[in-house]
């Protein structure tokens, strides 16, 4: 598969080529899962004849269904184009497919998924992550050049490491969110999988800008990274001790080869814990939950998508919301509602969101004193399917990912080593809030250190 760099120096004709000889892989290799072709009724290069990039579905391309791999929004087509998409055609990119996710974002595994679960490239006995396993799969399994997905507490971060791709989360605030079916929308981001950092940086460069559609977009001065990637900067870099130390035996052993061959590159490398990471779940599943309650509220059967039928409107609410809705969305939106409720929004809600500052202040604090911060993506490798069944447990697989997302900054997942199955493990660095630089250096430094 050629790199995103590469094809952006490809001639029309060599991009028609190539968008041709794509389509035909992605129908050849249909059972792995990764896209959803059906939604958009069309064939996968209708929109543009720009370079192809694979869209995650929740997010807005005009003319296309976008049902964020859910039944109750069957049958919806947008009637606009994100903001996102409309940088991706201005920069002679364009849509190439919808990538299958767990239900309205909501998962680890993409089991959760309407059309179905999304195999895993690298093995397919494991799950390719979530919430944006399909983007992951389709750029790890050699069906897209690059992919956009969300990430709500590591939704590109998580699945981009099970299935050996470089995952980005930009600063909240950064990309714009117009156009992104909402999940949580403090905590919402959209960003780039890619097969390299470079790529991370130069998709990223396209889509990342203020735009006065999106309320929650800042409205600071952009500079490209992309062109200014530096992989001999030599960075202080905060390893979260105790989250290694915590993870799985083979994933710890990667980790702290990586760190050594970090400190050997140059890079001064010391060592703190995040000793309140246990609130870190407490307050990410009561703020995601509580947002999701209200953002989900809109899908009633009355305005778009899926109608049950029923003989009052009440019935109606009844029967669209529980015919439509999954298992695991059901489970989120009835938490929410309970931790919004009178008597319980203050003891739930509002420590939650000062929970939140204390973890931002925490993140601050070790910044202010280092330029980046590693940590793994998940303390194992990609589970088989069916051992996150529990939704407990699924929960806690986000543990070195929620946070990042709590605060605000930006990150990114680098493929460090190769694990048992054909599987893989990554690292996660983290940066300032605005400083998309220094984070996309120092994945560069150890992308390239790795490889070397």
């Amino acid at each position: 598969m050629i790199t995103l760099k590469e094809a952006l120096k490809l001639s029309p004709d060599e991009i028609k080529q190539f968008r041709q000889e794509l389509e035909a892989k992605i129908l050849a290799q249909k059972e792995l899962g990764a896209y959803v072709e059906q939604l958009a009724n069309l064939p996968l290069g209708k929109l543009g004849e720009g370079i192809p990039i694979a869209i995650k579905d929740n997010i807005q391309v005009k003319g296309w269904s976008v049902t964020c791999a859910s039944n109750i929004l069957q049958g919806y087509v947008s009637p606009y184009n994100a903001t996102v998409i409309e940088k991706l055609l201005s920069a002679n990119l364009s849509p190439f497919g919808r990538t299958n996710m767990d239900e309205f974002a909501m998962g680890s595994t993409t089991e959760s998924s309407f059309y179905g679960k999304t195999l895993n490239p690298l093995n397919h006995a494991h799950v390719p992550g979530g919430s944006s396993g399909g983007s992951a799969a389709a750029v790890g399994g050699g069906l897209a050049i690059a992919a956009l997905g969300s990430d709500t507490g590591g939704s590109i971060r998580q699945p981009a490491a099970f299935c050996a791709c470089v995952g980005f989360k930009p600063t909240y605030g950064r990309v714009s969110r117009y156009g992104l079916g909402a999940y949580s929308s403090s905590l919402d981001q959209i960003g780039p999988i890619t097969q390299n950092v470079e790529d991370a940086a130069l998709l990223y460069d396209i889509i990342a800008g203020y735009d006065s559609h999106d309320s929650t977009s800042v409205d600071t001065e952009y500079k490209s990274v992309a062109d200014k990637m530096d992989a001999n900067r030599k960075l202080n870099i905060c390893v979260i001790k105790n989250y290694v130390q915590n993870a799985d035996e083979e994933t710890k052993k990667a980790l702290n080869l990586a760190i050594d061959k970090l400190k050997s590159a140059g890079h001064n490398i010391t060592y703190t814990d995040f000793e309140d990471s246990k609130f870190d779940i407490a307050a990410y599943y009561i703020i995601a939950t509580a947002e999701a309650s209200a953002n989900l509220s809109r899908y009633d059967g009355v305005r778009y998508g899926r109608r049950a039928e029923a003989k009052n409107l009440k019935q109606l609410y009844i029967n669209s919301r529980s015919e439509g809705f999954g298992e695991e969305v059901k489970r989120r939106i009835l938490l929410g509602t309970f931790v919004l409720s009178s008597g319980y929004y203050d003891a739930y809600y509002i420590k939650a969101q000062k929970a939140r500052a204390h973890i931002k202040a925490q993140y601050e604090k070790i910044l202010s004193q280092n330029d980046l911060i590693f940590m793994p993506v998940s303390p194992t490798v990609a589970p088989k399917f069916g051992a996150l069944s529990d939704p407990l447990k699924a929960y806690l697989s986000d543990i070195y990912t929620i946070s990042v997302n709590l605060a605000g900054l930006p990150a990114i997942s680098v493929p460090v080593a190769k694990a048992n199955e054909n599987l893989s493990i990554s690292a996660q660095f983290i940066a300032k809030a605005f400083d998309e630089q220094t984070l996309i250096d120092g994945a560069y430094s150890l992308e390239q250190i790795v490889k070397g």
